[in-house]
């Protein structure tokens, strides 16, 4: 087989991926214990072999173009797969390590995902875990995501789709709110109240609620003075501070739906849910702190979903 990598080649992209990470060629060269000239000629080296150029250069620092910050995701990925390659050839993969990359909504990050992790790190130390908190898709190519968790998953045939849970929905407001507003008993009653919108972020839609009345699933269109867009917990916020009612997941509100600062409205047309699934590419090769993840993640979901 014809190589495309040398040892000097391979060298090169190791010496580049630290010259990203920290920051310059100093403090790369320190981490690596090599020259800063060694750490300019390895990025030199890349350079023309690609074609592009990797950094911008001055005269007080350095930074990764688009096309560097690009490839340096792929190559720190590759480089990653190399070392846990090492450990299951050589059966020392019993202590996972590297980085894991996590994309994670609003919502479910903060009320599932987080509080789970401190648990996964006791069993796992020596992953480290970079967690990108957001509601906007994001590209698994392009920005190097290890895995990401959605309720609403593209069709794409490079990626394998795992159901996590299906979220009960609910329809809440505070108490006081409904001191100055009759509870609605209808459906129709919605048209009577602020009904606070949360928009899609990827289109701009306004999400219908869902009911369920009997064994008939119903999407009502509601309306309100406050919309919210990007962070759903802000439609929560405001229904806390009166503002009007919020459909959103029970397990973002179950403890103030306990304690009483939050009130359910309309639980007879309740029942309607959205799911949440785990996402990550198509790939022979699943490193072993993935996987791990995969695993810890689903198994506590089932226990404590």
């Amino acid at each position: 087989m014809h190589r495309q990598f040398d040892d000097l080649m391979l060298g090169s992209v190791e010496l580049f991926c630290l010259a990203g990470e920290l920051g310059g060629f100093t403090a790369a060269a320190t981490a690596a214990g090599v020259t800063p000239a060694a750490v300019s000629r390895a990025v030199a080296r890349l350079e023309a072999r690609l074609g592009i150029r990797l950094f911008v250069r001055s005269t007080r620092q350095i930074r990764l173009t688009d096309a560097g910050r690009v490839y340096m995701e792929q190559c720190r990925q590759a480089l990653s797969q190399f070392a846990d390659a090492e450990r299951m050839a050589t059966g020392e993969d019993t202590q996972l390590s590297g980085r894991l990359r996590i994309s994670v909504p609003t919502t479910y990050g903060h009320h599932r995902l987080l509080p789970l992790l401190p648990a996964f790190h006791r069993e796992h130390p020596n992953v480290r875990l970079d967690l990108h908190i957001s509601n906007r898709n994001v590209g698994f190519a392009d920005e190097a995501f290890d895995l990401a968790i959605r309720v609403r998953p593209q069709a794409d045939s490079t990626m394998i789709v795992r159901h996590l849970e299906d979220a009960p929905l609910v329809v809440i407001a505070s108490p006081a709110y409904l001191k100055e507003h009759r509870a609605p008993k209808t459906l129709k009653d919605l048209d009577d109240h602020e009904c606070i919108q949360f928009d899609l972020p990827s289109s701009g839609r306004r999400i219908p609620w869902l009911f369920r009345n009997g064994k008939e699933d119903i999407e009502y269109e509601t309306e309100s003075c406050f919309a919210v867009s990007e962070d759903v917990l802000g439609g929560v916020t405001l229904a806390r501070a009166g503002a009007g009612l919020f459909q959103t997941y029970r397990f973002v509100v179950e403890r103030e739906l306990a304690e009483g600062t939050l009130v359910e409205v309309l639980p007879a047309f309740g029942g309607r849910s959205r799911p949440y699934n785990l996402l990550y590419p198509h790939s022979r090769f699943v490193p072993p702190r993935v996987r791990a993840f995969i695993d810890f993640l689903t198994s506590h979901v089932a226990i404590n979903g």
